[in-house]
């Protein structure tokens, strides 16, 4: 058996403290990809837990790109990534928009865009940046602050998902 390395190395291209932090994310997210892998139509619009896998994927991407635009580059949204979102992730009671029909494809194109997106802008922080808080309403933020959100978002939607997926082996 091949021998594992455990080490958490920073992408190349970023200040390296930055870049030790989006490893984790990408890290998160290559196990997600590779679980979701496959998967049928049915299996992304079965809603199992309240919502389906479709609607997290969607939400996902969605909030990564919220908290980019609106919390570290100030509510400057490409518009490119704009048109990704055409209906809210939120209903009014607070759930998750049901997003159907919506094939794995599409869901991984808007995944990659929006993540492609937020490593683009980060590559040229540095740590002063990084650290730098940003007013907003309610709350100050920082970048790092928003990575580390965004790590633990993806996970906890990430354990969702795989607990959906068993469950619906367990059911065919």
């Amino acid at each position: 058996m091949k021998r594992k390395n455990l080490i958490v190395l920073p992408l190349h291209g970023f200040e390296s403290e930055i870049g030790r932090w989006l490893w984790c994310l990408e890290d998160i997210r290559r196990t997600l990809l590779e679980k979701i892998s496959g998967i049928s139509q049915q299996q992304l619009d079965t809603e199992v837990i309240g919502h389906s896998i479709g609607s997290l994927l969607y939400h996902i991407a969605l909030i990564e790109a919220d908290w980019l635009y609106e919390e570290v580059l100030g509510g400057k949204w490409n518009p490119n990534i704009r048109t990704l979102f055409p209906q809210e992730d939120r209903n009014d009671d607070d759930t998750l928009n049901s997003v159907k029909g919506q094939n794995l494809d599409e869901h991984l194109h808007r995944l990659q865009c929006v993540r492609d997106e937020l490593l683009f802008h980060f590559r040229t922080m540095d740590l002063e940046d990084w650290r730098t808080s940003r007013s907003l309403i309610h709350y100050d933020v920082t970048p790092e602050w928003v990575i580390y959100h965004l790590l633990e978002h993806e996970s906890h939607h990430r354990g969702q998902i795989f607990q959906m997926l068993e469950n619906l082996k367990r059911k065919n």
